[in-house]
């Protein structure tokens, strides 16, 4: 009853807040320059966010992963499974908002910039994990397999992050050492909500599809402890 009441003030807090963030992004940033996309600019603040939870997403999915390959346990399994589909639903946030806004910014969707590179990389190393937890069987050396390439995968997390800085390219560098940095501060301001809104909605997923599969693995063990009674019959 307590984990249900805690998700329901979860799930009321992040719509709360993601509501906000429309609100700020709609109402009160300003445009901001032509050069920078005009009103597309306004895409940054769901960009970058989306991009953060991606990180997010993966370093649970590392953390997870190496704990099922130490443990063996169900719920380091779930919870796996769980932020590799969380990162790879980030992945695809951020590289469907990015081209948008680049399109306005630079005349063109996709160029084969050092980071944008590196982050379709991360994001089809979650597909891929995804795909072969769904398609690949239960079986433990599936699992195992699937939590090495979750642990392998989240390796390339921190090149996305220090591609500009090594490899240059066209991608923008605006909140980091050396960058642009934010006009005023309702930029400031919209941006930090847009943090808390995306942290938010990774942990409520995080939590949703991790208790989903959970309580998925116990059904398919009860089911298998019958099979081995006698219980009931296979189909």
């Amino acid at each position: 009853m307590r984990s249900g009441h805690g998700f329901l003030a979860l799930f009321t807090i992040t719509v709360a807040v993601v509501a906000t963030l429309l609100a700020f992004v709609a109402f009160k940033v300003p445009v901001a320059q032509p050069e920078a996309g005009g009103l597309a600019q306004k895409i940054f603040y769901f960009h970058v966010p989306s991009a953060y939870a991606m990180y997010l997403s993966g370093a649970v999915c590392f953390v997870a992963s190496a704990a099922y390959l130490l443990k063996l346990s169900e719920r380091w399994n779930a919870w796996a499974h769980a932020a590799a589909e969380c990162a790879a639903l980030f992945g695809i946030i951020v590289l469907t908002s990015g081209p948008l806004w680049a399109k306005k910014a630079w005349g063109v969707y996709w160029t084969w910039d050092p980071r944008l590179t590196t982050s379709l990389l991360s994001c089809l190393i979650y597909i891929a994990l995804v795909l072969l937890r769904t398609f690949g069987g239960a079986g433990e050396a599936e699992r195992k397999f699937a939590a090495a390439l979750g642990v392998l995968g989240t390796v390339n997390l921190p090149i996305i992050h220090y591609s500009v800085r090594k490899w240059g390219g066209n991608h923008p560098v605006v909140i980091t050492k050396g960058g642009g940095g934010l006009g005023n501060d309702d930029m400031k301001l919209t941006l930090t909500v847009g943090f808390v809104a995306f942290t938010l909605l990774a942990v409520l997923l995080l939590w949703q599809r991790m208790r989903a599969h959970w309580l998925s693995s116990r059904v398919r063990l009860v089911e298998e402890r019958a099979l081995d009674l006698g219980l009931v019959k296979e189909s």
